[in-house]
């Protein structure tokens, strides 16, 4: 059954209900599995992307009532039911990326206990470095979660009643379970557009308006693989803030396109889970500078490559701590003296955002004996009784003679 809302302000038809059957880009039209053919003058995609099933891999068991992934609300909610009735059981958790790690996070927290299966040699491999993933893992253990690291899933012990009761693993190993959630990656929906639209990086491909390769027909989040105008790039990413920007973004193209521009987003990432919250801006290739305590609550890294400081991470920060490491990523200062940055750590990135310095007609660059920055993005300068030089070449003799103390 189809449900339509209708918003006489704003003008917005929402038909709920309804699946899209097949689209054809060079007519303009959709075809719904009730029959309707529904004609457009633009068209965005955000179908998303669908989570990987187990049966992609080779296992069986994705039926079965305890067996659960986290793509959407139906999801969420089936989650819970099973976590309720599976008070003080066994939960094995198969992967160690974002889904796994927060889910794991949430089972624990409701005195479950929990293992976590992953091939990689530590969480959130496709982004934390060792050194920051020890910290999580740790953190985790300490709560009760178990790691089991350089094997997958095997096959399942199912009972009668069609429950999971057991996880057999390609080592040999046999967890009894309870309950079993599953976050092993996603797979972005472009079904409909295949053979229409030209396709990157596993999705659909746009402009910096987020146009595809028909000028009618745009797309958006995790679906959308766009040019990265930071890294020169075409990227997919998958998280809610690119979603909801890109989105935004298309529908300015197409409401006002003398006023867009192209995209420029910063890669951005986040989790909260415990008492623990991190953000990631960037890209994390390069050679990794960590900086902070790893035995306390605040910590981070740099990453640096070409000479250049490209992403951020930082865990336990304040709000303005954030928007800093934000903005320096992408300012991309040059760094010369990596030991260095190593040592002003986190100082480093609130001193580049907080001193603006007006671009001149040429680039030029100030340099100090080891950390440059290049106009027209920010010279940094010392945390503590800093005071801005009323000229570059004032600022660069300041900077000489104070750079010792720090």
């Amino acid at each position: 059954m189809s449900w339509i809302v209708w918003d006489p302000f704003l003008g917005i038809e929402v038909v709920l209900g309804t699946r899209v059957k097949s689209a054809d880009v060079r007519r303009k039209t959709l075809l719904t599995a009730m029959g309707e053919t529904i004609s457009y003058k633009f068209l965005i995609i955000a179908t998303g992307a669908r989570a990987l099933k187990l049966e992609e891999f080779g296992v069986k068991g994705s039926d079965s009532e305890n067996v659960c992934y986290l793509r959407d609300l139906a999801d969420a909610n089936r989650i819970v039911d099973v976590m309720h009735s599976s008070a003080g059981g066994n939960a094995v958790v198969i992967g160690g990326g974002y889904i796994g790690m927060e889910c794991a996070a949430s089972l624990v927290i409701s005195k479950i206990n929990v293992t976590m299966v992953f091939p990689e040699d530590h969480c959130m491999a496709r982004l934390f470095t060792p050194k920051i993933a020890a910290y999580y893992e740790e953190y985790y253990m300490a709560k009760g979660v178990k790691f089991i690291k350089g094997t997958v899933l095997s096959s399942f012990d199912i009972d009668s009643n069609g429950k999971v009761t057991a996880v057999l693993l390609r080592d040999g190993t046999r967890l009894p379970a309870d309950m079993v959630v599953v976050g092993i990656g996603i797979r972005p929906n472009t079904s409909l557009f295949e053979g229409q639209l030209t396709l990157e990086k596993g999705g659909i491909k746009v402009n910096g308006k987020m146009q595809s390769s028909n000028s009618s027909v745009y797309a958006v989040g995790d679906v959308a693989a766009f040019p990265v105008k930071l890294f020169s790039e075409t990227r997919r990413l998958e998280h809610v803030d690119s979603a909801r920007k890109s989105a935004r973004h298309a529908v300015s193209a197409i409401m006002e396109p003398e006023k867009t521009g192209d995209f420029d987003y910063l890669p951005f990432f986040y989790s909260r889970v415990f008492t623990l919250s991190w953000q990631f801006y960037g890209d994390n290739v390069g050679e990794a500078i960590h900086f902070g305590d790893f035995g306390g609550s605040k910590f981070g890294a740099f990453w640096v490559s070409k000479g250049q400081l490209v992403g951020s991470f930082l865990e336990g920060g304040t709000k303005e701590e954030y928007e800093a490491i934000a903005k320096a990523t992408r300012l991309k200062p040059v760094i010369e003296d990596t030991a260095e940055l190593e040592t002003l750590g986190l100082e480093f990135a609130l001193a580049v955002s907080q001193t603006p310095v007006q671009a001149p007609p040429q680039p030029t660059e100030v340099r100090g004996p080891s950390l440059i920055l290049e106009k027209p993005l920010y010279v940094w300068h010392a945390t503590a009784g800093v005071i801005v030089a009323a000229s570059v070449a004032a600022f660069a003799l300041w900077y000489g003679r104070k750079r010792r103390r720090w």
